[in-house]
């Protein structure tokens, strides 16, 4: 009897072991794909700041030269030279973005501006709306930020309001934005649920975030608050203008 008690014991310690490591590598796959889709979301938005910035650098390198005097004959020739660059540029974005995954080849695409920092008090007023008081605090002097930056602070933002919005619980958020010389910093804070909720899967909740604060050498801090609820703090350093 004790025998066979140890050979079921046995096959029910490796049955459980073998659902354990089931589950890890789930989620593992989980994460990973999270992850290669927030890769994918980020490269064409990035795709877009720098798009449109070129838009504007031929635009306005047309303007100037159609402004140009005879007797300006060299500099009308550079700023043709910086036109002709700046669109074969565009033409070989476009190409890359057309194979990247989801990506498309549409060569008559609206480029428009993304969203910033600038932006928090719609996007705080949408998800007002939606059901979650939020208070926006705002401390130093707003400097001109690298647009890649200034749009990886308001979607880590949009995300974090997001999850507290959907997962969390809760019943009232802070979003803090803290403008440094050498960077910014953002919080999004909640009083919901420690635990923020099992749909709130810690990979794949975070993977967007980390992406974004690795790309541009940053800090990024998450847990639960010590008073209730959860924080996200992220850091973005900016390099000073030369």
């Amino acid at each position: 009897m004790r025998a066979f008690l140890g050979r079921l014991f046995g096959v029910a310690f490796a049955s459980r072991t073998a659902q354990a490591r089931k589950l890890r590598e789930q989620v593992a796959a989980a994460e990973a794909r999270a992850t290669a889709e927030e890769r994918a979301r980020i490269a064409h938005e990035l795709h877009d700041v720098v798009a449109h910035s070129l838009s504007e650098m031929v635009v306005q390198a047309s303007g100037v030269r159609y402004s140009l005097t005879d007797d300006q004959a060299r500099q009308r020739e550079a700023l043709h030279s910086i036109e002709q660059i700046g669109r074969e540029a565009l033409t070989e974005m476009r190409r890359m973005l057309g194979v990247m995954p989801g990506g498309s080849d549409d060569q008559g695409a609206e480029l428009t501006p993304q969203p910033g920092l600038a932006h928090l008090d719609r996007l705080i007023t949408e998800v007002q709306d939606a059901g979650l008081p939020v208070t926006l605090h705002v401390e130093g002097d707003r400097p001109t930020l690298p647009v890649g930056i200034d749009l990886s602070a308001y979607r880590i933002v949009q995300e974090g309001l997001a999850n507290a919005l959907t997962h969390a619980n809760c019943g009232h958020a802070n979003v803090t934005v803290r403008y440094a010389v050498d960077g910014v910093e953002v919080e999004i804070s909640d009083d919901g649920s420690a635990a923020n909720g099992s749909g709130r899967s810690e990979g794949e909740r975070l993977a967007g975030m980390r992406e974004r604060v690795a790309l541009y050498g940053g800090k990024l801090e998450t847990g639960p608050r010590a008073g209730g609820g959860y924080l996200v703090r992220v850091q973005l350093p900016v390099e000073p203008s030369a």
